[in-house]
């Protein structure tokens, strides 16, 4: 009980910091700002947004065009003779005459053009609408069902060929033939109810209500019923939404936790908490339960609000837990506002992307599931995951979380909050911290180990971004990216015991710390790849990331092989030799990788 009182105090204690904080300076100028928010934003609810307002000029010869043209308020209309609007067409956008749009060839007449189109679009559809028979209006309606894709991308697993050209023969059935039965002419809605839906759907702007259904679980009165106008691809960027409405929250609560940090140290008031008879665990995680706790609120009130299932809340967690461990660290290792805001943008940019792109390519392939925010993506389509999906996706959030929060509790003390030496020498002294003097050879093994979730991270974000990349340029920059970051991850803790003792690294102790980083690295890879990781590794991209992994002795010598490249260039070079060491290592490295792809593809 005595831990869990420290822990509540600290939570205590950061809670009234951050509200005298916030009254002090900011929170009547967050008061005011609020209430001017809500202001604007119910009078841009009654009136609408204007900055479109007569953004295209049209000329129109009918009245009755210009008429029409007048509800949309993006266009300024003026009804002129068909001679005079003839006569001088380049001052319009656009001219209508005698029924025939004429336009200039300029981007702004095109985009004038389209929303031309889609206004006619509407007012046709408004006059159907009315009709009397409205079977004979819309003589098509669509009965649409969603069906998960069961494409099979495993198949170029190995580097084998898939061809795509077309068969010349005929495809024969193979098995039973089932007869499908006629579907009846009669709906199960009636005409009013389609009516209605008709005229909501044509009452909506289609531009922005695709984004604002993705978070909808309201159905039309139409059912699953469409026009073959409204049918529309699916709009895989509509996780967008997911991106700013779940994880921008997020963000946002963790820069307090981060800047909290960073007040603490700038202004010497963490000595008072190091002074203080209480564990550096208690400290941190009292610390951090305010932010974390609101933060499930957020995402606990947003599902509420979206009428969402509460399972989508636990992709969400490690998530929370990765975003507070990378804000301490953040927030430990900046000397100033201006370090932290440039390092913490960085980060966001990484992390949104990380869990963005992936999320583009849920129910089409099985890369989507490296981000969370595709289980959320699958929970709000109805769709079931399983919990194989859920460590699949979140293992590497829980694990380089749980790593960083360790480094930065070996840390918190006066020596490293109260530091003022460069970024890089700052995170080596991180690093240095965590390698003991003692046991050297284990902790280069566990640092390379541990070492291992932070790797697959960041080549899972080079699978991301390479994988629209044409082939097989692809493959061949992911080759190179994976092998230079498992070599920098693999030389990092010998550069950080050569810089902090140089006499260290005799030729006896270098073979022994690179034996132990070899070691490391391929006990934490296999563990780690076999735990959660087999089903990118199927795949030809995952291939290049791990095609190493069939057996124990080939990438044992090429980790040892690698890692002693940089510990001898540390040797002869000094620090200097850091850099060379490294890019040839990563030479040798694709060499090895591409021996194997050769292989594979003879």
């Amino acid at each position: 009980m005595g831990t869990l009182t420290d822990i509540a105090t600290i939570a205590r204690w950061e809670v009234k910091k951050s509200f005298s904080m916030l009254g002090r300076d900011v929170l009547p100028f967050a008061i005011i700002l609020f209430v001017l928010l809500v202001l604007v934003t119910g009078f841009a609810a009654q009136t609408g947004m204007h900055l479109q307002d007569g953004m295209y000029n049209v000329g129109v010869d009918d009245p009755q065009i210009a008429e029409l043209l007048a509800s949309d308020a993006r266009f300024s209309v003026y009804a002129m003779d068909s001679s005079v609007l003839l006569k001088n067409r380049n001052a319009f956008d656009l001219i209508v005459v005698q029924g025939i749009v004429y336009g200039s060839e300029t981007e702004k007449a095109n985009a004038a053009q389209k929303t031309l189109e889609r206004d006619y679009s509407k007012y046709v559809n408004s006059i159907y609408n009315t009709e009397n028979d409205l079977f004979a209006a819309y003589p098509l309606w669509i009965d649409t069902e969603s069906v998960k894709s069961e494409l099979n991308f495993l198949a170029t697993q190995s580097g084998q060929y898939v061809s795509v050209t077309p068969r010349r023969i005929a495809p024969v059935p193979e098995g039973e033939v089932k007869t499908v039965p006629t579907p009846s002419p009669t709906l199960a809605i009636s005409q009013d109810e389609l009516r209605e839906g008709l005229v909501q759907s044509n009452a909506k702007n289609t531009q922005f209500s695709r984004y604002t259904e993705t978070l909808s679980t309201s159905s039309s009165s139409m059912g699953n019923f469409k026009t073959p106008s409204q049918l529309s691809p699916p709009l895989p960027f509509d996780s967008i939404i997911l991106i700013f409405v779940f994880i921008f929250p997020l963000y946002f609560t963790s820069q307090f936790f981060m800047m909290s940090i960073m007040n603490e140290r700038i202004e010497r008031k963490g000595e008072i908490l190091l002074s203080t008879p209480l564990r550096t665990s208690s400290i941190i995680i009292g610390k951090a339960l305010p932010y974390f706790i609101g933060m499930v609120a957020i995402c606990t009130g947003l599902a509420v609000y979206i009428k969402a299932s509460p399972v989508i809340i636990l992709p969400l967690i490690p998530v929370i837990f990765f975003f507070l461990a990378n804000a301490l660290f953040i927030g430990m290792v900046s000397r100033s506002f201006k370090e932290l805001s440039f390092i913490s943008i960085f980060f966001s940019t990484v992390a949104t992307s990380y869990l963005f792109f992936p999320s583009i390519f849920a129910n089409v392939h099985v890369i989507s599931l490296i981000s969370p925010l595709t289980l959320i993506v699958l929970t709000i389509q109805g769709s079931a995951w399983t919990v194989t999906d859920y460590l699949y996706s979140t293992s590497l959030f829980w694990l380089t979380g749980a790593v960083l929060f360790y480094i930065a509790a070996r840390n918190f003390k006066e020596e490293r909050l109260f530091s003022e030496k460069k970024l890089v020498s700052r995170v080596r002294e991180f690093l240095s911290e965590i390698l003991s003097q003692k046991h050297p050879f284990i902790s280069l093994f566990l640092l390379s180990g541990f070492s291992i979730p932070f790797i697959f991270m960041v080549q899972m974000m080079c699978l991301v971004l390479f994988f629209n990349i044409p082939m097989p340029y692809s493959l061949v920059f992911l080759l190179l990216f994976a092998a230079l970051i498992e070599e920098i991850a693999k030389g990092i803790g010998i550069y950080t015991i050569y810089a902090r003792d140089p006499a260290f690294l005799t030729w006896k102790n270098l073979i022994l710390a690179c034996a132990a980083t070899a070691i490391g690295f391929l006990a934490g890879e296999k563990l780690l790849l076999f735990v959660t990781l087999a089903q990118i590794s199927d795949s030809v991209f995952g291939s290049i990331l791990f095609l190493s992994l069939g057996s124990l002795w080939l990438p044992f010598l090429l980790h040892f092989a690698c890692v002693i490249i940089v510990a001898c260039c540390l040797k002869i070079w000094g620090k200097k030799g850091f850099v060379p060491g490294l890019v040839i290592a990563m030479l040798v490295h694709c060499l090895y990788n591409l021996y194997f792809i050769l292989g594979w593809l003879g």
